[in-house]
């Protein structure tokens, strides 16, 4: 009847599709940050697409060779459920994500914070997170995927209520989640044809690390059919982000103090 699901440090949920009314987006839902191993945050600068897009996006400033960590905050009062994906892969399942509530995710109670080290191959055990060059990222050596490369995004779903059901009608009856799946294994997703021509631009993507001991079990949850947050970051080198001018990385001069400047006299100004 019930259905058996998974955490103990890190709690996961293989959700199903459901129907359920859209929810506005709102800011605050959790709060992200991605932390080094030394216990500081990777910096990040908020940006604004072009196009209007529904969630919040950052730039980050990768350091290559960097172990991180995805470090989530509940802010409400209610558990709610992240998909995760890391360069456009589940950091669960291994998967194609689309930050869709039928995906794998993990689950947050209120106001915790959890901590997300690598991809989970086991019950028991995740392969660190690392920063490094696209050729050498997990998503690019196993499944030959460049197509969100150098992204993490979160999407946040809370958790769906019960109905309320007449006494005389029949009850609903949860589905049975499947056991967790070992290590992601390829697929049949075909090589790209500009693999050689993407290996060019060497854009930052992340690792499959060394093996580190994280448990996890089975719990019930059942999301609401729409995310109330999405939270996209870009990681780049610090060379990009100076030529994208996302931080500004001019030689500074030694002897010229900044933030005293005047107003410039007109080369023909005889007063």
């Amino acid at each position: 009847m019930g259905q058996k699901t998974f955490l103990a440090v890190l709690i996961i949920f293989l959700a199903f599709p459901f129907i359920a009314c859209a929810h506005v987006s709102r800011e605050g839902a959790v709060d992200v940050r991605i932390v080094s191993d030394h216990g500081s945050e990777f910096t990040k600068f908020r940006t604004y697409p072009r196009f209007r897009q529904e969630g919040r996006y950052f730039y980050v400033e990768a350091s290559k060779g960097e172990r991180y960590s995805i470090q989530v905050t509940n802010t409400s009062n209610r558990r709610v459920g992240v998909v995760i994906s890391v360069d456009g892969r589940n950091i669960i399942d291994g998967k194609k994500s689309d930050l869709k509530g039928r995906e794998r995710m993990y689950i947050i109670g209120p106001y915790e914070t959890n901590t997300f080290e690598g991809w989970r191959t086991a019950m028991d055990r995740i392969n660190r997170f690392y920063f490094t060059e696209q050729s050498d990222s997990y998503a690019e050596k196993v499944f030959a995927d460049g197509s969100a490369m150098g992204t993490i995004a979160v999407a946040v779903f809370r958790e769906k209520f019960p109905e309320v059901v007449p006494f005389h009608d029949r009850p609903s009856v949860m589905k049975e989640a499947p056991a967790a799946s070992a290590a992601p294994r390829a697929s049949g997703e075909s090589l790209s044809a500009d693999k050689a021509e993407r290996k060019k631009s060497e854009q930052a993507g992340t690792g499959f690390g060394e093996t580190t001991y994280s448990p996890s079990r089975y719990v019930q949850f059942e999301p609401e059919g729409s995310p109330v947050e999405r939270i996209v970051m870009k990681y780049e080198w610090r060379s990009e982000l100076c030529k994208k001018g996302i931080i500004n990385c001019g030689s500074k001069n030694r002897l010229w103090p900044e933030g005293h400047e005047f107003a410039p006299v007109p080369r023909d100004f005889r007063g």
